[in-house]
């Protein structure tokens, strides 16, 4: 009998926490291409392309300048002193270093450019997916590109009516 009772009191706790789980809803969304349809990414995208451009045709003019000097230093190399050569040769040296090292700060500028330009558009896009969560009475939403299969809610059709998103 105390067996019976164990078991029975297990069965009712067990019944009770799958009727608390199934009050649950669940619900999901690709995250990513949310973000991508969203207009504002078009915008950031042209913005990040003008000022690579820029950076990459500074780079090429001072790659260039580089060049020429490095030709020029070359060609006069019969008519110097060795120890004007071995100065020329450092002078080329720092300036390599100097292109190599900007182009490094260029690339660094743009991935701080990119997150700082993303975020507010990261949290548009979550505070949409959360606000049509609340108004459907969804507890949670998972990022549907990670599942494995997917039989909750999409809210994407809902998500992007809420953007304004066609």
């Amino acid at each position: 009998m105390k067996h019976f009772k164990t078991l029975l009191l297990i069965a009712v706790l067990t019944l009770g926490f799958g009727t608390i789980q199934a009050q649950n809803k669940t619900a999901h969304i690709n995250f990513q291409e949310l973000v991508i349809l969203m207009p504002e990414i078009k915008v950031m995208n042209d913005e990040l392309a003008k000022l690579d451009k820029t950076q990459q045709d500074d780079l090429k003019a001072a790659d260039l300048a580089l060049k020429a000097k490095l030709a020029k230093y070359k060609s006069e190399a019969a008519s110097q002193t060795e120890a004007e050569n071995q100065k020329r040769q450092l002078e080329v040296q720092n300036d390599e270093q100097r292109l190599y090292s900007t182009a490094q700060v260029a690339q660094k500028t743009m991935g701080e450019k990119r997150n700082e330009k993303l975020a507010p558009i990261v949290e548009k896009a979550q505070k949409a997916i959360n606000d049509v969560a609340k108004e459907k009475g969804i507890a949670y939403v998972f990022d549907s590109s990670t599942l494995l299969t997917a039989t909750g809610t999409d809210l994407m059709a809902d998500v992007k009516a809420k953007l304004g998103i066609q």
